[in-house]
């Protein structure tokens, strides 16, 4: 299995949510990807046919901007070169969502790990340790506050790179809700992985979804849900290491799903990211305090969120 297979199939167990049933006979679903992980749409219109394709295009625009696969897509060209010059919107306004949640979470989330992520899947791809100096280079590279943008340009410091992969599947929920309220949809769920739902479905309060591995079940009205899981992909040879790096300590993370509802996707798959690497759910719940309408919906850990 290739390396991008087994990540994004990560960040499809990831979402460990499953929709509820019941949904009205009418309501359209379809199924596809976003970002090489699984999505769906599902909504209550009759119009759904041509609102689907509408949605589907909007995906694929903005694969062409966050994705680490495709060679000339806007996230790729800054990785290669350093420098991304008139950046889209979308691209600076992912960054700066970023930047805050890198500041709510104490530094916990950060999109420069990048150099450190390639540097221990390659390891495990060889079946080999890290080498304690390569870790040590990896590692240094490790620092959002070196990176600046602005309308002009995005920068990043010296042999950094760059993923978006613990916000944009949620960003690209937001901006798919969003394209379709904008063609008058009021009634939509989008599952890009992570989870955006405004109004409901016809004669329900809300969009009914669990939440796997806990007896937990939210209904999304106008909100969003995220969950991060630190263990879906191991990467270290001697399987302790998950995908979700710690920037700065020690590893490996402990085994931990995290969940977080808010106003919108982006910022609840950030949060659900950053938030499983603090040291409790004390230190999550004290993080998140100030962040109006966010909620700490699962904290899961050791074998209950395997």
């Amino acid at each position: 299995m290739s390396q991008h297979l087994s990540r994004r199939r990560f960040l499809l167990a990831a979402a460990a949510s499953g929709l509820a049933t019941g949904l009205p006979a009418e309501t359209l679903r379809w199924q596809g990807t976003a970002l090489g992980a699984r999505a769906q749409i599902l909504m209550d219109h009759p119009g759904a046919a041509r609102l689907t394709a509408l949605a589907r295009a909007e995906i694929t625009r903005l694969e062409r901007i966050f994705s680490l696969y495709d060679a000339g897509s806007e996230l790729s060209r800054l990785n290669r070169a350093g420098v991304l010059a008139a950046p889209s919107f979308e691209l600076l306004d992912c960054l700066s969502l970023a930047r805050h949640v890198h500041r709510v979470t104490e530094g916990r989330f950060d999109p420069t790990v990048q150099p450190l992520w390639a540097a221990l899947a390659e390891a495990r791809s060889a079946g080999q340790a890290l080498p304690p100096a390569r870790l040590q280079r990896a590692r240094a590279l490790v620092g959002f506050d070196r990176v600046t943008f602005d309308s002009d340009a995005v920068r990043l410091g010296a042999g950094q790179a760059l993923t978006l992969n613990g916000i944009a599947q949620g960003y690209v929920a937001d901006r798919v809700a969003a394209r379709l309220k904008a063609e008058g949809l009021a009634d939509v769920l989008v599952d890009t992985g992570e989870i955006a739902a405004r109004g409901a479905p016809s004669g329900q309060e809300g969009w009914g979804v669990s939440i796997a591995h806990s007896a937990e079940r939210v209904v999304l009205r106008d909100r969003a849900l995220a969950t991060s899981h630190t263990y879906g992909t191991v990467l270290g040879a001697d399987g302790r290491q998950g995908h979700i790096l710690r920037p700065f300590g020690g590893m490996p993370v402990a085994r931990r799903q995290v969940s977080v509802s808010a106003k919108g996707a982006g910022l609840a798959d950030a949060l659900s990211t950053g938030l499983s690497l603090v040291e409790d759910r004390a230190t999550a719940q004290r993080l998140v305090a100030g962040e109006k309408g966010v909620r700490l919906e699962a904290f899961l850990e050791g074998p209950s969120a395997a």
